[in-house]
């Protein structure tokens, strides 16, 4: 039976860049991405009082009318209001772009609330700028374990945030359970956190579906399709959905990175043994690319979109 590891992000002494704690934290972290794609982090620089705040802040988003979550809007694909899809009923989610920004924050919320709502849009910024760093945390430990940090620089200048409330509600009778259906994340990094509800599952390398548990204070942190193709496969992007077992409804909000600009392999990830198997590839044309109803189905939309 398969579990995922834990990873401790609560201990500062494990969290001193160049530190013996830190280089085997980063070298844990690594190896969970690429056996799992994934990993829980216990992290704990938000607050109890914060994560309450979150989650209160997304069922009143998720009680605004149908008619107002419709005009969450984005120029990129896949970044607005997903919901009402007749094959995932339970299924409702709203993104942003720029999510760690007083701006990106305020352009969201002022669609969904005209008369403002700086309660929400506080909240979201602050939990938002912890998770970012978080993400940053992670990111800068797998290029040092893989001796590329020389790159990490140009990286980061590259990195923008979209964040996502999703609401799966209970199922009613004779009605699926199927909260979200399999799929790879189409990010670099997400980090996933959500209520005292769990759901979600991860399909792991030899086929096996094994359910994530998680407490109040624990992240998901996944690598996506960008960071496998990013890796040349080092990287595990995995296949994982929502199941719903339960009486309550699930809340969880994730916040993805994707880059604006080409993503390149590395060279010091290409040798006689491990031949290139991505081209360079934009971003967020490759989500243009997945986007398209045809593209949806392939088994690993990366490997079709820019595969050697």
């Amino acid at each position: 039976m398969h579990k995922l590891p834990t990873i401790d992000f609560t201990n500062k002494r494990n969290l001193q860049p160049g530190s013996t704690s830190w280089i085997s934290t980063a070298v844990e972290a690594t190896h969970a991405l690429e056996e799992y794609g994934c990993f829980i982090a216990e992290y704990d620089k938000v607050t109890l009082e914060l994560n309450d705040a979150v989650f209160q802040g997304l069922q009143d988003l998720f009680d605004i009318p149908t008619e107002i979550k419709v005009q969450n809007k984005s120029t990129k694909p896949l970044y607005g209001y997903v919901g009402q899809i007749p094959f995932i009923p339970l299924y409702e989610s709203m993104g942003f772009d720029y999510s760690n920004t007083l701006d990106g924050v305020k352009s969201f919320t002022d669609v969904m609330w005209p008369g403002g709502n700086e309660a929400f849009s506080a909240t979201v910024l602050a939990y938002n700028k912890l998770v970012a760093e978080l993400e940053e945390m992670v990111t800068r430990m797998v290029f040092e374990t893989y001796g590329v940090e020389k790159y990490l620089d140009a990286h980061r200048k590259m990195v923008t945030y979209l964040c996502r409330g999703m609401k799966y509600r209970v199922p009613e009778e004779n009605e699926t359970n199927m909260g979200f259906v399999p799929h790879t994340d189409k990010d670099f990094i997400t980090v996933l956190h959500q209520n005292g509800v769990n759901g979600l599952e991860v399909k792991a390398r030899d086929g096996e579906w094994f359910t994530v548990e998680l407490k109040p204070s624990s992240y998901i942190v996944m690598s996506g399709d960008a960071a496998m193709a990013w890796s040349n496969e080092r990287l595990h992007s995995p296949f994982h959905r929502v199941t719903m077992n339960g009486k309550e409804s699930r809340y969880s909000i994730a916040q993805f990175s994707f880059l604006e600009g080409i993503i390149e392999t590395p060279k010091e990830f290409v040798d006689e043994e491990h031949p290139l198997k991505f081209k360079p590839f934009d971003h967020l044309k490759y989500l243009e690319f997945y986007n398209q109803e045809e593209n949806r189905r392939l088994e690993c939309a990366i490997r079709t979109y820019c595969g050697v």
